[in-house]
């Protein structure tokens, strides 16, 4: 989003920034900035590589999500498959096409981009790139092998229902679900 002269008065200047952890998936920077104010702050975020996700629609309207055990949560969880982006400038719909392979075996005939989203813009730069999918070919699953993973299909109002009862809590999952069964059900609402 564009900063336009009214919302000027909330930028941060970053004065000076340090690398305070250098993994494989996540850098974590601790910058001195500077407040709209004059006064000085610090702001600690997480660098990421951003990602992409994709739902895959079947004919009969159910969708192929996957159930994974997530560390940081420490629950199985029931996901859209999704992975970063593995290189600097890599096309996010080829990384999901790669993820939709690795993970679920299928291949998709026709994919394309929900939206884009920023999954914590308090602590992260992240952003994730939702598609869908139709026109799915199955093939054979090949996760990575630090990968664990159950694939699951079930009815797009089913995943809705999860999503409203907080059974499907990941934001990337929840947030591609929803918009998909709008375009899904808002197609058919249109055909009546």
């Amino acid at each position: 989003m564009l900063i336009d002269n009214q919302d000027k008065n909330l930028v941060e200047k970053k004065l000076s920034s340090q690398k305070i952890f250098d993994g494989v998936l996540l850098h974590v920077r601790k910058d001195e900035v500077e407040l709209p104010n004059g006064h000085k702050g610090v702001r600690e975020w997480i660098e990421h590589p951003g990602a992409s996700a994709v739902i895959p629609l079947l004919p009969d309207n159910q969708i192929i999500l996957v159930k994974q055990f997530r560390y940081p949560v420490g629950k199985v969880t029931l996901e859209v498959p999704a992975g970063k982006l593995d290189k600097v400038g890599e096309d996010p719909i080829e990384c999901a096409k790669r993820e939709l392979s690795e993970e679920t075996g299928y291949t998709a005939g026709k994919i394309w981009k929900l939206t884009t989203i920023a999954t914590t813009v308090g602590f992260s730069d992240e952003y994730i790139h939702l598609y869908a999918a139709t026109d799915l070919q199955q093939g054979e699953l090949h996760p990575d092998s630090d990968e664990f993973i159950n694939v699951v299909k079930i009815p797009l109002t089913a995943a809705l229902q999860m999503v409203e009862s907080g059974k499907i809590f990941d934001a990337k999952s929840a947030i591609s679900i929803l918009l998909l069964a709008k375009q899904v059900f808002h197609k058919k609402s249109e055909a009546i």
